[in-house]
């Protein structure tokens, strides 16, 4: 089978767009061609025309997206008692809206001994979950191998499971999107039979499965012709509180001021709740599935573990699969399989499964030695490495260098990705499955973005230090912008908070809602202060090399942002950056660059001088109307 047959297959499994995967797929071969018979190593030649079969495929996304859609309708159609928005929302989480073929070239090996899943709705057909193609092609009345290879029977077959365990709840269509929690865990596939099935282990398997489903209406999702609307979940109805903290399920939405969750019973056991970031505390004697090992994880126990001889090295794997399957896998499985640590596409929660003083079974002879890390996805779908992903798994694997002196972060692999076997030397101490002897296993694959992972592990010239991140508090900008003191254009109504359904990095951002002050027509100029106005409290920067910025995103058109800096001989305002709309865009200003600084207060002479300064705000600025606009921030750094 040569490399493009992948692609050939695709006009089978996709009967409408035959044609235009044929001409395509022919003039790629045609362009690949003499890329494979030059005299190269035969391992670039695989990944370069690897790589080009990949970018065709890409670029059919969108065509079978419009398939899709369709497919969707119409089982929504034939069962009308599933909401509009899971079916999409199930396909989302289980496959990326990618038609699985994990027989066919080009999908990677099983990986683990998983099992396998089938189609755009990643059915499992046994092997350990289960058989929800069987079940789902019994209930249509087709053959089992239609329900794995024809997209639109796929699509019919997992709708034909989920309205049985919607009916068996007696839900309809215009239920509560909370209330389909129960019926989508028993949907979800795992251990259904025996001692297993009873553990509580595989319950919050099949809670991670719903939470995912879930979380994709309440965040929405637009991908390449597929919409999932926003819809927002009321999540203290869907978990108890104890549940929600372990699955982060974001709060913002919680009325905190009617105490629904004390409501469900957080009180009672002992839960506090912060009304000002709307966020849960859970005293230390009432949760116990934090890691000891690593403060952010969870801890979910592994029985699959043996004898560690040293620590040596790290291990980059990627899970063909999706986190809560891999959860009750690593839990339950005849091949006595499993890994360290786990970590979550969305939004990089980690889960610990096999403590770090013990072996975990996932890279054979080498088990004794390494630490692995499972990263949900597919190897031939890059979409599943997210930035929430690599942050997390990079800083987890800076606390390995930190702990383990044999561990250097600066010996990591930072060479270019590659689909197969590329044994490195043992001085390489962080790399893939696929860079180890005696493997057969080519993950992370050709999507894993090595130069990317290296930066991250080794913050350095050129790499941040963040000042506020807002992933646990509003940070430094506890000030509503209102009250700044001078801020003109906007009302006392507007607000600055922490987000979690909109960031760029880690899970949280910071949203600034500007409201407009009707009883003014200036235009807005917004000063959000940082530390309360209080150049004590506020973050340090040194002036030489400095460069200060931050991520930021507004749906809005006409805004700028600007930067304060309270220098030696006064408030120093930096020149105003335009920010493009709809888009997460990274502003930044050079602290010793005179250009890019203007006075404002206090006598200074528009350049910063002092060797330390303090950042006093954030500025924004914008013609006046009267419309609201929402101003997101994410990781405000300073780097040098």
């Amino acid at each position: 089978m040569n490399e493009y047959s992948g692609v050939r297959s695709a006009a089978v499994r996709h009967p409408l767009r035959s044609t235009l995967v044929l001409a395509m797929a022919g003039l790629i071969a045609a362009v690949a061609a003499p890329v494979l018979a030059q005299s190269r190593p035969p391992a670039a030649a695989e990944d370069r025309a690897l790589a080009q079969r990949l970018q065709v495929e890409e670029s059919l996304a969108r065509v079978d997206r419009a398939l899709y859609a369709n497919y969707f309708r119409q089982a929504y159609a034939r069962y009308p008692s599933i909401p509009r928005g899971t079916l999409e929302s199930v396909a989302y989480v289980m496959s990326r809206w990618q038609h699985l073929q994990p027989e066919a070239a080009g999908y990677g090996e099983q990986h683990q001994h998983m099992p396998r899943s089938y189609g755009v709705m990643g059915l499992y057909r046994g092997e350990g979950f289960a058989d929800q193609v069987g079940e789902g092609a019994r209930l249509l009345g087709v053959p089992a191998a239609r329900v794995q290879r024809d997209p639109s029977t796929n699509i019919l077959a997992a709708a034909a499971l989920i309205d049985r365990e919607l009916r068996a709840d007696g839900l309809r269509a215009d239920a509560p999107v909370e209330a389909t929690r129960a019926a989508l865990e028993r949907y979800a596939g795992f251990a259904r039979s025996g001692a297993a099935a009873k553990s509580a282990i595989q319950d919050h398997a099949r809670s991670s499965f719903a939470f995912d489903v879930l979380l994709a209406q309440d965040k929405g999702v637009n991908d390449r012709g597929i919409v999932v609307p926003a819809r927002a979940v009321a999540w203290e109805r869907a978990f108890d509180a104890r549940k929600l903290v372990q699955l982060r399920a974001p709060f913002v939405r919680l009325d905190v001021a009617n105490d629904k969750v004390e409501a469900v019973g957080a009180a009672a056991s002992g839960y506090a709740i912060d009304p000002r970031s709307e966020t849960l505390t859970v005293p230390a004697a009432n949760f116990d599935t934090k890691s000891t090992d690593y403060g952010p994880a969870l801890w979910v126990a592994s029985p699959y573990h043996s004898t560690r001889t040293s620590y040596d090295s790290v291990t980059i794997h990627t899970m063909q699969g999706y986190y809560a399957g891999s959860i009750s896998w690593f839990q339950n499985n005849p091949n006595s399989v499993s890994a360290h640590y786990l970590i979550r596409s969305s939004d990089g929660q980690i889960t610990q499964m096999v403590r770090e003083s013990r072996a975990a079974h996932h890279v054979g002879v080498h088990n004794k030695t390494t630490l692995g890390i499972e990263h949900e996805g597919f190897i031939n779908n890059a979409s599943w490495y997210t930035a929430a992903m690599y942050n997390a798994s990079a800083a987890l694997t800076r606390h390995f260098c930190a702990t383990y002196s044999a561990i250097s972060c600066a010996s990591a692999y930072k060479g270019p990705a590659g689909s197969g076997i590329n044994v490195l030397p043992a001085s390489v101490k962080v790399k893939g499955h696929q860079h180890y002897s005696s493997q057969t296993h080519t993950d992370p694959g050709i999507n894993w973005d090595w130069a990317r992972y290296y930066n991250l592990l080794n913050p350095g010239s050129g790499t941040g230090n963040v000042i506020d991140s807002f992933e646990s508090s509003v940070g430094h900008f506890d000030t509503a912008p209102a009250y700044s003191g001078s801020t003109t254009g906007i009302s006392s109504a507007s607000l600055a908070e922490r987000n979690c359904t909109t960031r760029k990095n880690g899970e949280c951002s910071l949203r600034v809602l500007l409201k407009d002050d009707t009883a003014t027509a200036s235009d807005w100029a917004v000063r959000l202060l940082s530390a309360s106005g209080t150049p004590a409290s506020n973050a340090a920067l040194n002036r030489a090399n400095g460069k200060v910025g931050f991520w930021v995103y507004t749906g809005a058109t006409g805004l700028s942002a600007a930067l304060g800096v309270d220098d030696s001989d006064g408030t120093e305002r930096s020149v105003g950056r335009a920010i493009p709309a709809n888009a997460w865009t990274y502003l930044e200003w050079r602290l010793d660059d005179a250009a890019q600084w203007d006075a404002w207060v206090g006598g200074a002479d528009g350049a910063i001088t002092a060797s330390t300064v303090k950042l006093d705000a954030v500025w924004f600025y914008r013609d006046q109307t009267a419309y609201d606009v929402n101003v997101y921030l994410d990781d405000v750094q300073v780097k040098y």
